[in-house]
C-alpha cells in the first residue's frame, strides 16, 4: 500500500474520538479494549460509470447503531455510494464488507439491507397495511405475526389509524412513514434512507426527521442517510460524511465538521462562512491589504497567500468608543441590514482587509445596543481563535474540481450519482 493510500484511510475512516460522542448519549463509556467492530466497512471502493469516475478510494468504517449521514452537493457520490453500499450499482474494484460477510459480490436480494427511496416507491394498489406487509408476505412468514407486526410499525411510525389507505389518499408525509415501516419491516441490520424528506414542505420535513432519530435510536438499527440539507445533518447524525467529486472530504460528529473544517471545500459547504485572502507573515500573522492579523499558530510558509475562514456569528460587534481594542478589531460600515426574527444578519464592508462584504450575525437583543443602519459604522472583533487558516490554492483547487465534475457529468448525461 502507498503512504498516499495510508493517508487517505487515516483521513476517511473514523477515529476511536469520532465514535465517543456516540457512546456517551447512549450511556457508554469508550475504552480502546471495548471499541465495536465495524458493521460496515466499505474499502477501498472505485465505481465508475463510462469515463467518468464516480467514486475514488473510498474507505469507511461504520460502526454498529450508528446514525451516519452522506452530505454533499448534487452530483458529489453520495447517493452512488449508498447504491453501492446495498449492491444496486456495484462498484468497479473494492470491497463492501457486512455484519462480517463480504457482500461486494452479492446481488441485493442477499443483502441484510431496508431501504426508503426519495420517491417512496409505494405499490400505488395497495393499501398502507399491505405495503407493509408485502416483504413479510414473500418471506412466508404466518399471517397472524405478519398482522401484529404490521400493526406495530404503524403505531411506531404514529400511523395507527389508516392502516387501509392508500398511496393517493395520504399525504407525503404519511407516505413517508409508510415507506419507513416497510423499510423496517423484516428487521434489517442496516436501514438506507435516499433523501426520503426532500419531496415534503419544511415544518413537515423538520418534524419527520425528528421522527426517524427517534425510531432509529429505539430500534437502534444501523443507518445511513443521503441528504443534501446541512441543517438535516446536523440534527440527527451521529457522524457526517461530507463528500465531493466521488472522495470523501472529511467525517466527523456535527460538531467537528462546522467547527474544525479541515479544508475550504467543508467550510464553505457546511453552514455560512467568511473568506478573506492574504499573505502569511509568521505562524501566528497574515497580512490582509494593509492589516496584520493574529491567527492560529500555522505550518505555511512565510509569504504563503493564505485564506483565512471565520463565520458570521464568530464576528464580535464592539463599540466604537470601546478602548481596549485587540489587534482584529477593525472599523467596519454596514452595507445591508436582515432582520431575521432572532437574529439580525449584518453585511460589512471592511477596507482595510477586503474588498469583500463580511457577513456578520448578532441577537436581536445585541443590536438593540448599537444603531444600526446602512452605513453606520461600527467596530468588529475578528478573535484569532475563531479563525481558520487555509493555504489560497486549495481554494481555487475546490472550485476547479467541482466544475470539472460537472462538466464531466454533463458529457456523460449522468442523471444521479
Amino acid at each position: 500500500m502507498q503512504p498516499s493510500e495510508k493517508a487517505n484511510i487515516a483521513s476517511q475512516t473514523s477515529s476511536l474520538g469520532e465514535i465517543a460522542p456516540l457512546a456517551q448519549r447512549h450511556g457508554t463509556v469508550v475504552t480502546t479494549t471495548d471499541r465495536p467492530e465495524p458493521y460496515l466497512r466499505v474499502e477501498n471502493v472505485y465505481k465508475q460509470f463510462g469515463s467518468f469516475v464516480a467514486l475514488k478510494q473510498v474507505y469507511l468504517d461504520i460502526y454498529p447503531g450508528e446514525f451516519v449521514c452522506f452530505l454533499g452537493p448534487s452530483g458529489c457520490g453520495k447517493t452512488t455510494l449508498l447504491r453501492v453500499i446495498c449492491g444496486l450499482d456495484p462498484q468497479t474494484s473494492g470491497r463492501v464488507i457486512q455484519a462480517g460477510q463480504d457482500v461486494s459480490n452479492l446481488p441485493p436480494s442477499k443483502r441484510d439491507f431496508g431501504i426508503v427511496f426519495q420517491s417512496y416507491a409505494l405499490f400505488p394498489n395497495l393499501t398502507a397495511v399491505q405495503n407493509i406487509a408485502y416483504g413479510l408476505e414473500n418471506a412466508g412468514q404466518p399471517k397472524a405475526q405478519i398482522k401484529a407486526r404490521v400493526q406495530e410499525l404503524l403505531e411506531k411510525v404514529g400511523l395507527g389509524q389508516i392502516g387501509q389507505k392508500y398511496p393517493a389518499q395520504m399525504s407525503g408525509g404519511q407516505q413517508q412513514r409508510v415507506a419507513l415501516a416497510r423499510a423496517l419491516a423484516m428487521s434489517p441490520g442496516l436501514l438506507l434512507l435516499d433523501e426520503p424528506l426532500s419531496a415534503l414542505d419544511a415544518k413537515v420535513r423538520v418534524k419527520l426527521r425528528t421522527e426517524i432519530a427517534r425510531i432509529q435510536k429505539e430500534l437502534g438499527v444501523t443507518t445511513v442517510m443521503v441528504t443534501h440539507d446541512q441543517e438535516e445533518a446536523m440534527a440527527v447524525a451521529d457522524r457526517i460524511v461530507v463528500m465531493d467529486n466521488g472522495h470523501l472530504a472529511q467525517v466527523g460528529t456535527a460538531y467537528e465538521i462546522y467547527q474544525q473544517p479541515n479544508s475550504p471545500f467543508v467550510a464553505d459547504f457546511i453552514g455560512v462562512m467568511n473568506f478573506i485572502e492574504g499573505d502569511i507573515i509568521s505562524t501566528d500573522q497574515v497580512r490582509c491589504g494593509q492589516t496584520l492579523l493574529q491567527v492560529p499558530r500555522n505550518d505555511l510558509p512565510v509569504g504563503q497567500k493564505a485564506t483565512l475562514a471565520i463565520r458570521p456569528e464568530d464576528v464580535h460587534v464592539v463599540s466604537l468608543s470601546d478602548s481596549n481594542r485587540s489587534h482584529n478589531t477593525l472599523t467596519a460600515e454596514v452595507e445591508g441590514l436582515e432582520f431575521l426574527g432572532s437574529n439580525y444578519q449584518l453585511s460589512l464592508h471592511m477596507a482595510d482587509i477586503t474588498e469583500k462584504s463580511v457577513l456578520v450575525e448578532i441577537t436581536a437583543a445585541e443590536a438593540l445596543k448599537f444603531d444600526l443602519g446602512i452605513q453606520s459604522r461600527l467596530s468588529v472583533e475578528l478573535p484569532p481563535d475563531a479563525i481558520r487558516v487555509f493555504a489560497s490554492e486549495d481554494l481555487s483547487a475546490q472550485v476547479l474540481l467541482s466544475q470539472t465534475t460537472f462538466d464531466l457529468m454533463d458529457a456523460n448525461k449522468q442523471e444521479s450519482l
